[in-house]
């Protein structure tokens, strides 16, 4: 079984290297100043321009203004925008219309009835990504948290999804089969220390996800 990855919060030319050359299909740059992982964007237009053809180039946002995503937009190569925050439908829907990139919008799942909260998303966005609800406060995303993988299995919806949220090399392969994900996002998981993606764990994630 195929399953696409996605390595989000790359910062470095060596994380970048050991996603590509492991084999991910997506890589994710983060402009959302609170996080470790946020990136400069002379550093994000860097790895972007050294990214490979065909790895699609991931700019991920949290209820981030037009001119934010603009300058960004301008600056930086992307070809896909993830929406992290609590963005409504319509927002999804103006975004993907002003800077004219597909959209995937992120569900943050506390529960299982908060699965169907993506049906509000099926035409205004591109993608879906499944991540965990955190405690108020908290980071958006890459705090290293699971939610109850099954809560995905039957999942029908019309738009392709990734399922995030506590992933790492020696669980991966475990969620594929609880999700019936297709594709999936790490960030935390193949980390060394916040912030700093281990090629060596990016290496053992891509491993273990070509070894389904």
């Amino acid at each position: 079984m195929t399953v696409e990855a996605k390595i989000c919060g790359v910062a470095t030319p060596e994380a970048l290297a050991a996603a590509v050359e492991g084999g991910a299909q997506f890589v994710g740059f983060v402009f959302y100043p609170p996080s470790p992982r946020h990136l400069a964007l002379e550093t994000a237009r860097g790895l972007a321009l050294a990214t490979a053809a065909g790895v699609q180039k991931v700019g991920l946002f949290v209820d981030a203004a037009d001119a934010e995503m603009a300058a960004v937009c301008e600056a930086v190569p992307l070809d896909l925008l993830q929406l992290h925050g609590e963005e409504t439908p319509a927002r999804v829907a103006a975004v993907r219309a002003r800077f004219g990139l597909p959209v995937m919008k992120a569900i943050r799942l506390g529960a299982a009835e908060d699965v169907a909260k993506a049906a509000a998303y099926s035409d205004v966005a591109d993608r879906l990504l499944f991540d965990a609800r955190g405690p108020a406060g908290s980071l958006p995303g890459g705090r290293g948290q699971a939610f109850e993988w099954k809560w995905l299995l039957g999942h029908d919806g019309p738009l392709p999804w990734m399922l995030s949220g506590g992933l790492n090399a020696s669980n991966v392969a475990m969620a594929v089969r609880q999700s019936g994900a297709r594709a999936v996002d790490v960030s935390s998981g193949v980390e060394d220390k916040p912030g700093h993606k281990d090629p060596k764990r990016i290496a053992e994630f891509l491993s273990a996800l070509a070894a389904l």
